[in-house]
């Protein structure tokens, strides 16, 4: 599995800010509405579901909310860059400035563990996120994830 395969150019976006972690999740549902066709709705009650088992910042400035959603068919990721940062109840008590959320199908199984695990792999990387806090351009954000090299686990 591989980042391109799961997160389509018009899913990655550099917003200015987020007043709260709720105005976060409406803003990642309505682009995953937007290009993968799913109900903004449901996805935010679901975002919010699995936040309230416990908090998706992984620290260092990141974030990777995932949630089932119930009309998917294929697992999908939505990228945003945060301009301003975000307090976001991370592990850490950092303030989040890059979220990938990771969506995926009710019945997906394990398929969406190993990409939440190629998420997160990808995201630990110091240069990929240096490189991420670096530009503005959804493009070159895109860029920078799909190109990344394969991280395998150790």
């Amino acid at each position: 599995m591989e980042l391109a395969s799961i997160l389509k150019p018009d899913a990655v976006k550099f917003i200015s800010a987020a007043s709260s972690k709720k105005r976060l999740f409406q803003e990642l549902a309505e682009i995953g509405g937007g290009v993968y066709d799913i109900c903004p709705k449901k996805t935010v009650e679901a975002l919010q579901e699995r936040e309230s088992l416990g908090p998706t910042g992984v620290g260092l400035g990141i974030a990777l909310p995932h949630a089932r959603v119930t009309d998917l068919d294929h697992i999908a990721g939505v990228f945003v860059r945060l301009e301003k940062t975000l307090e976001f109840d991370a592990v850490d008590r950092r303030p989040v400035d890059l979220v990938f959320a990771l969506f995926a199908p009710e019945n997906s199984g394990v398929d969406h563990l190993k990409a939440l695990a190629l998420v997160s792999r990808t995201m630990r990387d110091p240069a990929i996120c240096g490189k991420l806090r670096s530009n503005n351009s959804a493009s070159t954000l895109h860029a920078i994830l799909t190109e990344a090299p394969a991280i395998k686990a150790a």
